[in-house]
């Protein structure tokens, strides 16, 4: 999975359009294999992001929540420790 595609159930504040949004451009590019699509293939780009944003709307809006919302705040700073700490690591066996 695309390490820039974040988790977007069951936060506090609730994932916006702008996140989905964000998700599903990743997803397509990841997918097409293509950062910026060339003009032939725009059309077909855009319409296969809204048709994943919307698919992802409709899940987020179905599931059903069984543990408190995360904070996002927390959430960031747990991966940003997470990424020092593997940093630290490569930054060692390099030695």
């Amino acid at each position: 999975m695309c390490r820039s595609i974040q988790p977007l159930h069951n936060y506090e504040p609730p994932t916006g359009p702008g996140e989905v949004r964000a998700a599903a451009l990743q997803y397509v590019r990841k997918v097409s294999g293509m950062t910026r699509p060339s003009r032939v293939n725009e059309a077909a780009f855009d319409r296969a992001v809204e048709a994943v944003a919307a698919a992802t709307t409709g899940l987020l809006a179905s599931l059903v929540a069984t543990t408190p919302p995360h904070d996002r705040v927390v959430e960031r700073e747990r991966a940003r420790a997470r990424f020092e700490r593997r940093e630290a690591s490569r930054a060692t066996a390099q030695l």
